[in-house]
């Protein structure tokens, strides 16, 4: 099976910043809270972007590339096991206006048929309820292209999409992969995205780590219409703290 994923209702983006500022924006993530299950994440009124792929697929290093920090979001040595979702919150000067969600990789042999299916369908939870989700970023290993788990779950999302959930497959280890390979792994997986954004990323060579930071920026800051004021200066709001401490924060890849 294909899935085709239709075009997002065009919404209103700001102009991409220079990738400096995006990528300074990226750094200034940090953890914010940990939760097994979707009724133990607290409400978010900001902006939130969700991290999902299979196991390996090369998350944990994505996000930590992305903000410039080796170990934000920590990769399991048993991928599969790990069952949280992880929140990070990002904005500058201590003021949170936007939060990126890693979720737990999904799609590993060795984990139970029964923990596959139950975290499989807390994925797609989240994924298809939870409020204020802005963007979904899809890690995929170019080298095996879009699996069946990836594909069910852009169906699951094709809903949301199609109201305007904006969405993202970004192809990780693209150092693996010749010039002439990369060019035609884009063009296939191009027509599955079906208008979606698909970007080549290697964190060993840097490449589309500023394009990526770039896209995810312009989603947290969406051009707002005429005559509609920010909840608070600079449509930012401020998170608490969780008392649980980054030592705590695990995902897998």
């Amino acid at each position: 099976m294909t899935t085709h994923l239709s075009a997002p209702v065009a919404g209103s983006l700001p102009p991409a910043p220079d990738a400096k500022i995006a990528m300074g924006w990226m750094h200034t993530a940090r953890f914010l809270t940990t939760a097994a299950q979707l009724h133990h994440l607290p409400p978010i009124d900001v902006p939130e972007i969700a991290f999902v792929g299979r196991s390996n697929a090369g998350k944990s290093t994505c996000i930590n590339t992305l903000t410039q920090q080796k170990q934000l979001a920590f990769a399991s040595k048993k991928p599969g096991r790990t069952q949280h979702i992880n929140l990070f919150a990002l904005g500058k000067q201590g003021v949170t206006d936007a939060v990126l969600a890693d979720l737990p990789g999904y799609g590993y042999a060795a984990v139970s048929r029964s923990d596959k299916l139950r975290w499989q369908q807390v994925m797609v939870n989240y994924l298809v309820s939870r409020p204020g989700l802005t963007g979904i970023v899809l890690l995929c290993d170019p080298r095996l292209g879009l699996t069946e788990l990836d594909e069910a779950l852009l169906e699951a999302v094709r809903p949301r999409v199609e109201e305007g959930l904006k969405f993202l497959i970004v192809l990780t280890k693209a150092d693996k992969l010749t010039r002439s390979e990369q060019a035609k792994v884009l063009s296939i997986t191009r027509l599955q995205a079906g208008g979606g954004e698909v970007k080549m990323f290697s964190a060993l060579k840097k490449q589309g780590v500023d394009e990526v930071a770039q896209l995810l920026w312009q989603w947290a800051h969406p051009v707002r219409p005429q005559g509609t004021e920010p909840a608070a200066e600079g449509g930012a709001q401020p998170l608490p703290a969780s008392p649980q401490t980054a030592d705590e924060n695990t995902s897998t890849e």
